[in-house]
């Protein structure tokens, strides 16, 4: 119970304090993705060194789905760990909607806006970007977990990670790679965010279809 109890709180403060800084700061500036970005980093840093050694900091089911089909995890377990994470993010976006006093914005991804190209975001763009943002993300945490001398800055390397991704993605999606991360405040908001929330189900979980896949057949090394 102690993996999933971890899982639980892990996902939560993802959820409350990184969708909480994208909701206070905003992310129609420069500075505001950068200083949401940093914040789902320096989260999943925090949550990598405080619960790490008990449940491997998974916090998204993205990283968990991945680590099954690498072979890294059985099903059963996997399925626990994503249970555990959706109601984390629950119990994050609630408390988030009351530390703001609205449930109104809680830091869901959408698509469809423009970008400073002109170009707008359609939905083929949307699951694309996601797809490649998580399949990068959970190649990363499956080769960084990969050997043990890496150990004492693999939170490190898997935070920074994250917030590459978010510097590309949170202009065209707001950046999900993080199924949990995403439905808990599409589900609470409602209107056009839970219309658009499979998006950010489907696209993160085929990503980490394909990173798993890769790492089992590409990268894993023989033991």
């Amino acid at each position: 119970m102690k993996k999933y109890i971890s899982e639980f709180v892990g996902t939560c403060l993802l959820t409350l304090i990184a969708c909480g800084v994208a909701v206070i700061v905003g992310c129609d500036t420069a500075a505001g993705i950068v200083a949401t970005s940093l914040a789902f980093g320096l989260v999943v840093v925090a949550m990598a060194y405080s619960i790490g050694n008990v449940s491997g900091c998974h916090i998204n089911p993205a990283v968990s789905l991945g680590m099954y089909v690498s072979g890294k995890m059985e099903l059963k377990e996997c399925i626990k760990y994503m249970i555990s994470q959706i109601l984390g993010a629950f119990l994050g976006s609630v408390l988030l909607g009351v530390c703001l006093g609205s449930f109104e914005l809680l830091g869901a991804n959408g698509y469809g806006g423009i970008l400073p190209n002109g170009m707008e975001v359609t939905l083929i763009t949307a699951l694309l970007v996601e797809v490649i943002l998580t399949f990068v993300f959970v190649t990363t945490i499956l080769g960084v977990t990969d050997k043990k001398e890496n150990g004492h800055i693999t939170g490190l390397i898997i935070g920074l990670t994250l917030v590459l991704v978010h510097l590309f993605g949170i202009s065209i999606t707001g950046t999900s790679v993080n199924p949990a991360r995403s439905l808990a405040p599409a589900i609470l908001q409602g209107g056009e965010a839970l219309r658009q929330v499979w998006v950010f189900i489907v696209a993160p979980l085929v990503g980490s279809v394909l990173a798993g896949g890769f790492y089992k057949f590409v990268l894993k090394t023989s033991k």
